[in-house]
This record gives C-alpha cells, structure tokens and sequence, in this order.
C-alpha cells in the first residue's frame, strides 16, 4: 500500500469507530455507527477504520463489525480499513469483505501479552502467517502500539521498536507502518527521534503515519513533530473520543477537529469540511458512555463575550 505524499496535504484516518467506541460499555446500536460513518465520509474522511475484528468477549463493542463493513462498502470515495490483531481474524474479516487490514501487534512483551495474549516475536510470526493467506492486493497497514512507551513497563527504547521493524518490513516493505503512542507519555523529542531513525533505517518504505493519543495534553505537539519529519498520515478520532483498555489511564485519541483545524491554519490541506464535521463532533461528544476531549469542539461551539481590559 504505497500513498503518495505531498509537503501541502495531509491524510487524516479518522479511527473514532473503532478506537473512540470499543472501550465503551453501553453498545452502540449498529445504525447509528453506520450514520456517523456516513456522516463522517460527507465531511471530506476518506479513510476511515470502522472497527475490529476481534473476539466479542474481549471487545463486544465491535461485534457489529462486519454488518458496519457492509453498509459502508456502499460508500462512495471511502476506503474502510478494520483491524486485526492474528491471522484467524485477518483471515475472517477478508471474507466479510474487507480489503484493507491493519495488523496490531505492541513493542512492549507486557502489553502484548496483556492486548493479544502472544509474545511479540509470536504476533510478527502471526503477521507472517496472515501474509500468506490472504489476497495479495489486500491492503495491509502495521499498527506498532506501544512504539515510544509502555502503560506497564516505560519508556520503549528505540532500538527495542526498530529490531521489531526489522522482523516485520522485509515481509511487506509496501505497507504503513503506524508508530502509536498508546499511552499518551511519548512527547515531540521523542516523536521526532524515532521517526527520524526509522525512516533512516527502512528507506523502502514509502508511508509512514502515527496514532497519537492525547492523555497528557501533548497530541497535538506530537502531530506537529511528526509532520516536521516527514509523517504525513496521522490517526485522530472525532470528538477526542478512545483510549485504550488495555493501557490504565490512557485517555481519549487526539481529536480529528483539533488535528484539521491545527493543519487548515498552517495552511495544510485535510480535504475536511470543519464546519460539517462539527456537529458529528457534538454529537459524537455525547454518546452515552464515551469520553469526549479536544479543545476546538468547545472553543468554536462557545459564544462570544465581551473581554474586559486589564489595568
């Protein structure tokens, strides 16, 4: 999957149905996903992960998937990608239609064995397993999480995310590679470092993006330290809704308006119409269970007052 990159435009893939609902309890009923899905596509999101493919009794939030999948396949313009964590799950989620995955494995052994209950070196094996068995014109993204810090472990050090590229690459070097900071800790100098030393060190790959959360208030910075070096995909979620189950107290995705409006004002084309996606973003905000963040939903909802002069 090779995405042509330009130094003025940017991809946002808005992850909110899939990372934004799936640690929310009360289930969401299946057509309303699908209507902010659709919604979501008529404010300029062309790439869009729609859910999951996973067990129901890990995550039954996304046990829906499959009839999401099925509705939004009639979408025009929208490349609906779902994500995966084995090959058992890529192998279904292939048959119910889909034809881009994204395979999530963690750097970290703890959280991989917390998210996936597998080593690293056995999800890569998986990752191997499920290249093989599918459609060779599937599309295939790698979700590295954990790449910069883990909930359970720490700071990951570089050299631990990049000997796992090394294992993961070769297999597929036209894939994206997502570098994810699961928990909210990673911070720009870090952001920068990292990509910097991947992207040195795998030049074959053409696309690389990051999945930054926004737990600490640093999404945002994140962002904007990846695009200075070169990332020109970025994951957000509308209404800063998600965050992790399997990291304690990784709070919601940097929120999709915020990353659009930040980029508009540098003059950085999303192809997103802000003022369409902000009243999805409202309602997004107010699904029951979910937990909202994002700074732009409430600063261009507030009402303008008369600001007094200090003396």
């Amino acid at each position: 999957m090779s995405i042509p990159l330009s130094p003025d435009r940017v991809t946002i893939v808005e992850v909110g149905p899939r990372d934004g609902y799936q640690g929310i309890g009360p289930f969401i009923p299946t057509e309303t996903k699908i209507g902010f899905v659709q919604r979501l596509v008529a404010a300029g999101l062309s790439r869009i992960e729609i859910g999951s493919f996973v067990s129901p009794k890990a995550l039954p939030q996304m046990r829906d998937t499959a009839e999401v999948l099925t509705a939004c396949a009639r979408l025009p313009g929208l490349r609906a990608q779902v994500l995966v964590p084995n090959e058992r799950w890529g192998r279904e989620a292939v048959a119910a239609g889909a034809g881009a995955l994204v395979f999530v494995l963690s750097v970290s052994e703890t959280h991989n064995r917390n998210n996936v209950r597998r080593s690293p070196a056995e999800s890569v094996d998986e990752y191997h397993r499920l290249l093989a068995a599918i459609p060779p014109e599937t599309a295939i993204r790698l979700d590295l999480a954990t790449a910069f810090d883990c909930p359970f472990a720490g700071r990951v050090p570089l050299k631990t995310t990049l000997t796992l590229l090394d294992r993961l690459v070769a297999s597929r070097p036209e894939a994206e590679i997502c570098l994810c900071d699961t928990t909210g800790r990673a911070d720009p100098a870090h952001v920068a470092d990292l990509f910097a030393a991947a992207r040195e060190r795998f030049p074959q790959v053409s696309a690389w993006a990051l999945h930054a959360h926004d737990t600490y208030g640093l999404g945002l910075a994140n962002v904007h330290a990846a695009y200075r070096g070169g990332v020109r995909v970025f994951d957000a979620s509308f209404a800063g809704l998600g965050g992790c189950p399997f990291a304690p107290g990784a709070t919601g995705n940097v929120a999709t308006e915020d990353v659009a409006w930040m980029f508009a004002r540098m003059g950085v084309a999303t192809g997103i119409d802000l003022d369409r996606l902000l009243p999805i973003v409202r309602d997004g905000a107010a699904i029951p269970g979910g937990l909202a963040g994002g700074r732009v939903r409430k600063a261009l909802h507030a009402q303008p007052v008369a600001c007094v002069a200090a003396t």
